[in-house]
């Protein structure tokens, strides 16, 4: 009974978002290419300034490490989805519901997880751990991208939800774990000529 009524609201909350999408033709554009790439663009783009402010910083070695393993995360969650995905076989919406604003090409693998969200979950979660300023703003590009993957009608809300957190855990898991040993080889390397890659001074 409960999973029937998650499901139900599920869908109500979907039809909703693509309520609101068929309203606003004049934003199709914009979140079309940010739900497709720009918003994991930008997303690359803030690990790329976190780094290179990190590299600025008396703990270098340890920002850039994190900065790698925020990457990392980031690929890692994308690995997850071609393991999640086929063992959940979520119907996407564009395909199971009818009479849908449908922006985006609706792909045939599985709607859940987002894989998408997992990416920008895991880059926000990571980034957190970079830098809390950029962080924060990672997570509201995030945000922005899993409402836009609503949108387009190629997702459930649940999906990009569920993407979200399994992603940020990836991110923060791979980040805790891995960043001492990480770190300690950071700072081998910047007593190399690839020093001007962990620290700047």
């Amino acid at each position: 009974m409960c999973a029937v009524t998650v499901a139900s609201l599920d869908t109500t909350w979907y039809r909703s978002v693509n309520e609101f999408a068929r309203d606003t033709g004049w934003a199709h554009g914009v979140l079309t290419n940010y739900a497709n790439w720009a918003g994991l663009v930008l997303l690359a783009l803030l690990l790329v300034c976190g780094w290179l402010l990190g590299r600025r910083r008396p703990e270098a070695p340890r920002l850039t490490a994190t900065a790698f393993l925020v990457g990392v995360g980031a690929v890692l969650a994308l690995l997850a989805t071609q393991a999640i995905g086929p063992a959940v076989a979520r119907t996407r919406p564009c395909h199971a519901l009818a009479h849908v604003e449908v922006v985006l090409h609706c792909a045939s693998d599985s709607s859940f997880p987002s894989d998408h969200a997992m990416i920008a979950g895991a880059f926000a979660a990571g980034l957190l751990l970079l830098n809390r300023r950029i962080g924060l703003a990672a997570l509201l590009l995030a945000l922005l991208l899993a409402f836009a993957r609503v949108y387009v009608g190629v997702h459930y809300p649940s999906d990009v939800a569920g993407g979200l957190a399994i992603g940020a855990a990836i991110g923060t898991l791979v980040v805790l774990t891995l960043r001492p040993a990480t770190a300690a080889v950071a700072l081998r390397l910047a007593r190399t000529r690839l020093r001007p890659l962990i620290a700047s001074r």
